[in-house]
């Protein structure tokens, strides 16, 4: 498999909805209201996620490390993105 339909494949898998309600529950928030409080986010910037016109950037994702206690490794994982192995 070509690194381009390796990445085809992973972005066909990715889904900020289910991932954005994975951290929800796991935090005890009720809302997205609530998700960006907690994010200290921009109520604009998560909608902007979940419709897939912006991506979940470096500092995002250590801020939910930060928040959730999950690996950076984990987050991804959740995310539907897939590592390589590394030999």
């Amino acid at each position: 498999m070509s690194k381009d339909e390796q990445n085809c494949s992973v972005l066909t898998q990715y889904d900020p909805n289910a991932f954005l309600n994975d951290v929800r529950i796991h935090l005890g928030v009720q809302s997205d209201a609530a998700l960006c409080a907690k994010l200290d986010l921009a109520p604009p910037v998560l909608s902007k996620i979940r419709h897939k016109k912006l991506t979940i950037g470096p500092t995002l994702l250590i801020r939910l490390h930060e928040e959730t206690n999950w690996s950076i490794r984990e987050l991804r994982t959740r995310m539907g993105v897939q590592f390589p192995s590394v030999k």
